[in-house]
């Protein structure tokens, strides 16, 4: 097992402001928060991989209920991380992607998807 020691860290080698500086902490917890929030993760997953229809993101999130989708798809729109787009058509066509903020939070996400393939071991009684 990997361990670091906390005064060794780097800290004064990494770019940016320091721990000490709470002007920051706010918008960090902010945005744990909304990817952290139930179900949240896995719908933005889904849509950058592709499902753009709400069956689609229903179908690629196990255990997700219709009712939490249509409330988490209306909550990512308000943040301006999703879309929306109503395609006029008999039926009507309702399709979901990535705003310019949410593309930049898919790129802010795949760092961690990279951790948790190479140390979250799910056949592990403790997988973390």
């Amino acid at each position: 097992m990997d361990t670091v020691d906390a005064p060794a860290a780097g800290r004064a080698s990494r770019p940016g402001p320091s721990y000490e500086d709470s002007r920051y902490c706010p918008k960090f917890h902010s945005a744990v928060e909304l990817i952290g929030r139930r179900w949240n993760g896995a719908i933005l997953l889904a849509i950058i991989r592709g499902a753009d229809r709400y069956k689609d993101v229903l179908d690629a999130v196990p255990g997700l209920s219709e009712r939490l989708l249509a409330q988490r798809l209306k909550e990512l729109e308000q943040a301006r991380i999703i879309e929306r787009d109503v395609i006029p058509s008999t039926p009507v066509r309702i399709t979901y992607h990535l705003t310019p903020r949410g593309i930049e939070l898919a790129e802010a996400i795949e760092p961690l998807l990279a951790w948790g393939d190479r140390w979250i071991d799910l056949d592990s009684e403790d997988p973390a």
